[in-house]
């Protein structure tokens, strides 16, 4: 155990290994796979699976928002929605909550921004429901925790803001002077590609793609999962 928390093996994989993880649980939390989409429904099913025939009573699965699109990333997505399908269906009580975009990999990412003087990518003026870790932990803590929010798919994000609107967030909280520039779709894939390999390059490419083209300017559900407001970005920001 660390810091009381048993930790228990589990494969997504391996379905049997998660028999035994689970035995007298009562409430699974799955977390989306990382792996490619293809492969990803398959390791799902093995938990949800697995869950079944150990008499788990509820399931909450961490998916993704995004509206249907064709970009790069939409694989992705079309997975998690797969994964939400299966779980429906599954006759178990569930709760599923559509992530937002982490924030926090933009920030992490501020000394090289600041070594290249803007920030790049092809999303130009499309606005993303964007959203941080810390406050989905807490939003998927209530969804465990209480049972009002069963047989609910929420979208879990905080105010939609554009590339612009991050980069001044970011300049004003890091004291600098970044601009944004935007790229073309095609030019952002090749560079991603060429920095990340292709497929993270892909998803990299898409994920902006999607911004691009307004699919990630999702409503938010994140009050009535939590029960409070998401953190505003300015409160966000200030705190760096």
């Amino acid at each position: 155990k660390i810091f009381g928390v048993e930790i228990r093996k589990g494969d997504y994989n391996n379905k049997d290994e998660f028999l035994e993880a689970l035995n007298g649980i009562e409430v699974v939390l799955i977390v989306s796979g990382m792996d490619h989409p293809d492969k990803r429904i398959g390791q799902h099913r093995n938990i949800i699976e697995a869950a079944k025939e150990n008499g788990v009573r509820k399931i909450v699965y961490t998916s993704i928002v995004g509206k249907d699109g064709s970009s790069t990333f939409d694989a992705i997505v079309q997975s998690n929605r797969q994964t939400e399908k299966d779980i429906l269906e599954s006759g178990l009580e569930w709760s599923i909550g559509r992530n937002g975009l982490y924030i926090e990999p933009d920030v992490e990412y501020i000394e090289n921004y600041k070594i290249e003087g803007k920030i790049a990518n092809c999303a130009a003026n499309g606005l993303c429901s964007y959203t941080t870790r810390e406050e989905l932990a807490y939003a998927y803590a209530q969804m465990i925790l209480h049972d009002d929010r069963n047989e609910n798919i929420y979208n879990l994000t905080g105010k939609a803001i554009t590339q612009s609107q991050l980069t001044d967030y970011m300049n004003k909280a890091f004291g600098i002077k970044l601009m944004y520039k935007a790229m073309t779709p095609e030019a952002y894939l090749e560079l991603q590609q060429k920095v990340n390999g292709e497929f993270l390059g892909m998803i990299i490419a898409g994920i902006y793609t999607k911004i691009r083209n307004d699919e990630f300017n999702i409503e938010s559900d994140f009050e009535k999962a939590a029960g409070r407001r998401h953190i505003s970005w300015e409160d966000y920001f200030k705190q760096l």
